[in-house]
């Protein structure tokens, strides 16, 4: 029981941990692509560049950066915790 949680508590902090650094990188990959839709401006995410794609594909998930750099890292530290407690073994 004790191996699991720590195995799940490493995981949630490594999975968060990936999710946050792996964020500013997939999200803009996404908005480029077409799949966000539009920036608040009203202009197609997929036409910016930079910064401000960054920007605006972080804020097209939950409406705020702040807020999709929570919610990546909770989804990641789930996942992880998930993950972790699944992959160590029984004591």
């Amino acid at each position: 029981m004790c191996l699991k949680f720590i195995g799940a508590v490493l995981g949630a902090v490594g999975g968060a941990a990936l999710c946050v650094v792996a964020a500013p990188v997939v999200l803009p990959a996404l908005g480029a692509a077409g799949l966000l839709g539009a920036a608040g401006t009203g202009t197609a995410i997929a036409t910016l560049s930079g910064c401000a794609l960054t920007s605006a594909s972080c804020a097209a998930v939950t409406g705020t950066i702040a807020g999709t750099t929570m919610a990546v890292g909770v989804t990641g530290a789930v996942a992880g915790a998930a993950v972790g407690a699944s992959v160590t073994p029984k004591a």
